[in-house]
């Protein structure tokens, strides 16, 4: 008898391959995660971000859509993850009065990784 092994979660999700809605939704809630000041705003925003595009909260509570999707250079890639997971790559860092730095996705950071240079 074969052993079944239950799908695991889905930890990423193209953000190309989102509805409109779910984009305009997620767009905003990076937003709001962005501006956010002190309090529990930005893990909120955060978390409700993971729930719109369908992946499971990370235990972190902070996720990023790959820099490649819109940086000159990058290769296009729409990846939202788990910004704390091994391999990922920072392209730039958060502007002043911002929360978000810029982050390649694992994959990315691996195949071709553009780090900050100093």
């Amino acid at each position: 008898m074969a052993v079944i092994t239950p799908a695991r979660p889905r930890l990423e999700v193209d953000y190309r391959n989102l509805t409109v809605a779910q984009q305009d939704e997620f767009d905003r809630l990076m937003r709001q995660a962005d501006h956010a000041g002190p309090g529990d705003a930005y893990h909120q925003a955060m978390t409700e971000a993971a729930l719109t595009v369908g992946i499971p909260v990370p235990a972190s509570r902070d996720i990023a859509l790959c820099s490649c999707l819109n940086d000159a250079g990058g290769c296009g890639c729409g990846a939202i993850f788990d910004s704390h997971t091994d391999g990922v790559v920072v392209t730039a860092t958060n502007a002043p009065n911002r929360n978000l730095s810029e982050l390649q996705c694992p994959t990315c950071g691996h195949d071709h990784p553009r780090p900050i240079t100093d």
